[in-house]
Parts: C-alpha cells; structure tokens; sequence
C-alpha cells in the first residue's frame, strides 16, 4: 500500500568512498558524547558532521556544511533516480555470520491512522523538535528510517541479490564489525520489481519512529506554505530503508533490563514472590542460564541475576489474570508487558515513569553486560530476557497499540552517511 520511488540520492564522491569507512555513523539516537567525539576525529567528512554536529547552533553547522560539501564536489547528486540496495554482514553474540539484505528508497509520508504506515513505539516531543530542526534547515533527510515488509515469494530479494552477485557495490565499508554494502539500481524495469511487492501491503516501523514522525511534520508544514502543492514534491517522501521479514538475515535481539537503586530490595524476600506465580529453576552461570531459556518453549521464561545467584523463572498460570484486561491479546502474548506490568511494576514498585526516566532502570543488549553489573554490585537484580520476535511486532503494530519501551532491537543499526535524500 505504500508508494515508493527511486531518487536521486546525494553521495559522498567515489574518491571518497574508497575510504568509506570513516564516513558513516550510526542514528543520532545510540551516539553518546564520546562516541561523537571519536567520529569528529575520524575524518572532517563523516556524517556525524551532518547527523549530530557539535557546534553550538547544530542546524545551521549542518545546513552550512552540508552546502560547502555539494559546492566543493565532495558531495554528489546522482544524475538518475535509483534504488539502492544495502547489505550488512555482521556476527551474532554467538559467533554466526549473517547478511541482512535491504534497499533504500523514497517512501511516501502517511498518517498512521491510514494504515498504511505502522508503529510499535511511542515518540515523545524532544527528539521530534531536534530533528524537525534539522530538517528545516537541511531540507534533507541524512539518515533512514527503518521499516519492514512482508513479502514470502521474496520478489525484491531475488532481484537485489542477483544485481549484487554481478556488480561491484559502490559502497564496501567495515564499522565496528559489521560489513556494509550498498549497490545503485537506475533500472525502471528492475525499480518496478521492487515497487509491486508493497502495493498491497502495510509496513511496520522497526526503528526511527522519531523521524517518521518527524518527516509528516515536515511535510505538513511544507504543505501548508506552498500554494501550488501538488504531493510529488520530495518533501512529501522519506528516506527508508525496507527489509523483508522473511529475509534470513533480520534478526531482533533481546534488550535486558536492569534494577538499581531500590530501597529494601531483598532477593530472598524477592524469591518468594515469585514463586506464587513462577517455577524456579536454580542454575550455575551464564552457560546454564542460556541453555534453560533455549530450551524453554514459553515465552513467559527469563533469567534472573543478582549477585551470587542466577535462576530461571517460568509463568505457571494463566498471563490473562496477571496483566490488564483491556490489553489486545497481541500485548497480553508479550512476555515483556507481563515483565513490566507484574515483576517490575507490582513486585518491585517501579513506577511507569521511573521506567521511561530509567530511574531504576537500566537497558543492556548483551547477557555478559546482566551478570556483569550484578557481581560487581552496580545493579541490584537484572533480568535477561528472550527476544520479540517479528511476528509479534507486526501483530502490536496492526492492532494500533504500541509495545514496552525498549522492546525491540534490530541489530545491525542502518548506517547514515550511504545516502542521503533531498527534500528540496
């Protein structure tokens, strides 16, 4: 259902790119200051510089450079539209290889009540204000949106990967592990094939809720001060990249949750609320940890790690009876909510608001990062948890709701400084 189009990206020249490398970044959204500090120093080209500038008025660096990049002929204007498929090559926490195979393209801006675009997150008003910012400045998108589609006869794969066994990417850059590859497709023969599997299909944000967001602002805002309006000027699309979720490569890993800073937190006393409604499985480390949750066809299963002790807990009743009534079944079947709602929420007393301020609560993507932070006393429980799947991010996304935070990671992050789209 949503239309997408070729564009003439904006690209760094080919000079460049052979060291592409130390060109792109990832999102605004995962850069803390030193890490932004570290891409500053690692060429006066990279995309932070666009992205996240450091100078006291940021849009304006960006607005400015971004110019001075096109005049210089650092930056270039493909001369026809394309769409450009993008491949990353990247390790599981387990050692396995995978590729993730997707395009970017110009997807037009919808409302989420129509139904064609859908979320999982809630967005809140600071991020959105910074980055309409940069928007209005720029009248460029530098970095992509996230989205997913469903496609099982995978029509777009076939043709992105035949492309790509025959041609040499114009992008080939390492950063932090994973291999980023991107190819140019100007085709319309070949540009259709990736147009007709979304005709009749939604797509479902994974991650850039902000920016989507963001980009129907900045259209409406747009729409609003041209008389002559017709809904084929850029500024009505975004930059998207659009992956398949039957692509063998997309992967979700899990985000655990840390507890900290709890007055009279007692895991003994701990334990025995949980055994009403869980069954207890002591474990050794680590190793046995993950086992017992691979092994454990529920999704209500996690780990629990305090220092000196790690357990496994299972749901032995009925979840229905345990979270809020009024949720869609789509929300109820999230392990999370249950997590949230019952653990977090009622056993512990964390406040809905303490967990959005992570008052109490810290995020970790890797299960070392849980047992670490309790032997070591910075935490005093945390909980590792099984990833959401994709299925169930679809199935929140279609009844309208939204998910916990921090429900989701779509691991590798798309890189920004591949492309860039201008809305001008």
């Amino acid at each position: 259902m949503p239309e997408i189009m070729p564009f003439k990206g904006v690209l760094f020249n080919p000079e460049h790119l052979k060291k592409a490398d130390t060109l792109i970044c990832p999102p605004y959204d995962v850069i803390s200051p030193s890490f932004q500090q570290q891409l500053y120093n690692s060429s006066r080209h990279n995309a932070i510089r666009l992205e996240l500038p450091m100078e006291a008025d940021p849009y304006g660096a960006a607005a400015s450079r971004l110019a001075a990049w096109l005049e210089s002929g650092d930056l270039l204007s493909d001369v026809l539209p394309a769409i450009y498929p993008y491949f990353q090559t990247f390790e599981d926490t387990e050692g396995v290889v995978h590729t993730r195979c997707g395009f970017f393209a110009a997807m037009r801006l919808y409302e989420f009540a129509e139904k064609k675009v859908l979320p999982h997150e809630k967005t809140l008003s600071g991020p959105k204000a910074d980055r309409l910012n940069l928007f209005r400045k720029t009248q460029t998108n530098i970095s992509s949106i996230f989205a997913l589609y469903t496609d099982e006869s995978k029509c777009a794969d076939r043709v992105m990967k035949s492309f790509a066994t025959a041609h040499e990417p114009i992008i080939d850059a390492q950063f932090q592990g994973v291999r980023n590859r991107m190819w140019r497709i100007t085709d319309p023969a070949l540009v259709s094939q990736f147009q007709q599997p979304l005709k009749e299909r939604a797509v479902y944000i994974a991650d850039g809720h902000h920016r989507y967001d963001t980009g129907v602002n900045y259209r409406n805002e747009r729409a609003a001060a041209n008389s002559s309006h017709t809904g084929q000027e850029p500024y009505n699309f975004i930059l998207t990249y659009l992956a398949n979720i039957h692509d063998e490569g997309l992967l979700i890993f899990p985000i655990h949750r840390l507890v900290h800073s709890l007055e009279c937190m007692d895991i003994t006393q701990f334990r025995s609320l949980l055994e009403k409604y869980f069954t207890l499985t002591d474990l050794h480390d680590r190793a046995a940890l993950k086992l017992f949750l691979e092994r454990e066809p529920s999704s209500y299963a996690y780990g629990v790690v305090s220092k000196g002790s790690v357990f496994g807990i299972t749901l032995k009743c009925d979840p229905d009876t345990l979270v809020d009534p009024s949720r869609p079944v789509a929300l109820k079947n999230l392990a999370l909510v249950l997590l949230h709602d019952l653990i977090l929420g009622k056993m512990l007393g964390i406040s809905q608001e303490s967990m959005a301020k992570q008052s109490n609560l810290l995020y970790v993507h890797d299960d070392r990062e849980v047992f670490d932070a309790a032997e070591s006393g910075k935490v005093q429980v945390g909980f590792v948890v099984k990833p959401t799947t994709v299925e169930q991010v679809l199935a929140v996304s279609e009844t309208g709701e939204v998910m916990p935070q921090k429900s989701t990671f779509f691991y590798p992050k798309i890189m920004t400084g591949l492309v860039f789209n201008p809305l001008a």
